[in-house]
């Protein structure tokens, strides 16, 4: 009976493991579990994951190391010669023209005219640009007071204007200047802001000498302001604080005079008239009580019967009288309000009519006499002729 043949036996390959009943062919066909090719993914994507995190925080790593380039350090000896002082740090002067603003005390526009034949000059102060406001972004109430330096005591105000830094005065003065005192002669213009209780602070000052202007032509030009003290301040002969109330209903015009200060003499006497004109002749009057010292409290009210209708004619005027030892009574300044008045006075007159039945209360500059006097162009009182004997 013949023998089955038994298995081959296959000899093994150096350098080769050969496993009893497996072979390669077999492990090729073998199926793979699920879960091992999730974890072989998942085990993959962590390393490539892991392998870019590292590359990114040695880039960032090694940027980061580099020194900036603001703190570089620059050999000066080598870059002398090869720049200009004027790239690195430009002058005042470029810095001014460069930033085009005006300047910081404001301008005035200005128009001058001369007449010879009747030797006056006229001033024509048309608007103010750029005020410097009294306080950091505030506004002011702005005005301007016009004189000449050979006419002392002669000055003009114009309108107050409320809340602003670019004040339209459009306003139109005369002065008396001969041809021989013109070389000599300068116009003053400062602007102050009105405070009716306090004293008005100073906003800028223009000083022109007539000198070095062409007088032949009229002339309409912008003019710097200065810092307030470049001019030479007026002398002022003292104020006068009085109020005012006008009712229309019964006519009645009270004037209380309060007090003045800035008076001369301190052993002088001092007392305020209080005169009512009408169509520019004397009407009524009143006078205080006499007081001592250079800032008199007199603190007396005074009520005139004006009609409406009278209202457009009537003018106000305050003066304070002085007397002293030698018992001779002085005028000292005074003060006009009305329709002709100009400036501040005017203001308070216009203020009184248009608040009625309440008192407005102002201080005012005491101007001379003898200018009030022709501003109003009073009238003589009509006097009797003498009989001849």
């Amino acid at each position: 009976m013949a023998r089955s043949p038994g298995p081959r036996h296959v000899p093994a390959v150096p350098g080769t493991t050969t496993l009893s009943g497996l072979t390669p062919d077999s492990v090729i066909r073998m199926s793979w579990p699920h879960w091992t090719l999730v974890a072989v993914a998942v085990a993959v994507g962590t390393l490539l994951t892991l392998c870019l995190l590292c590359a990114t925080w040695c880039c960032c790593h090694h940027r980061h190391s580099k020194k900036p380039r603001t703190q570089e350090v620059v050999d000066l000896g080598s870059a002398r010669g090869t720049t200009s002082t004027h790239l690195v740090q430009p002058d005042v002067d470029d810095l001014d023209s460069a930033s085009g603003s005006f300047p910081p005390w404001g301008r005035l526009l200005l128009s001058l005219e001369y007449d010879s034949g009747s030797e006056e000059i006229r001033v024509g102060l048309m608007q103010a640009v750029d005020l410097r406001a009294p306080a950091p972004g505030g506004l002011a109430n702005p005005y301007a007071r016009i004189s000449v330096s050979t006419q002392a005591g002669h000055s003009h105000e114009t309108k107050v204007h409320r809340g602003t830094l670019s004040p339209h005065f459009e306003e139109t003065c005369c002065f008396q200047v001969p041809k021989t005192e013109l070389p000599q002669a300068a116009l003053c213009v400062q602007v102050l802001d009105f405070k009716r209780f306090s004293s008005h602070t100073l906003l800028g000052e223009l000083h022109l000498p007539l000198a070095a202007v062409d007088l032949q032509h009229v002339l309409e030009l912008w003019h710097e302001l200065g810092p307030p003290g470049m001019a030479q301040t007026e002398q002022t002969i003292g104020e006068l604080c009085f109020s005012v109330r006008y009712v229309p209903g019964s006519g009645r015009l009270t004037v209380g005079v309060l007090e003045a200060r800035g008076l001369d003499s301190e052993q002088a006497e001092s007392y305020v008239k209080v005169q009512l004109l009408l169509h520019q002749r004397k009407w009524q009057k009143r006078k205080t009580a006499g007081r001592k010292g250079t800032a008199p409290y007199f603190n007396e009210a005074f009520t005139f019967h004006v009609p409406v209708s009278h209202m457009q004619s009537v003018h106000l005027a305050l003066a304070v009288w002085t007397r002293g030892p030698q018992l001779r009574a002085g005028p000292v300044g005074k003060v006009l309000l009305g329709p002709r008045a100009s400036g501040q006075p005017l203001q308070h007159w216009a203020d009184m009519l248009a608040h009625p039945r309440r008192p407005i209360t102002q201080w005012h500059r005491l101007r001379p006499a003898r200018e009030v006097n022709q501003d109003l162009a009073l009238w003589p009182r009509l006097r009797l002729p003498l009989p001849h004997f």
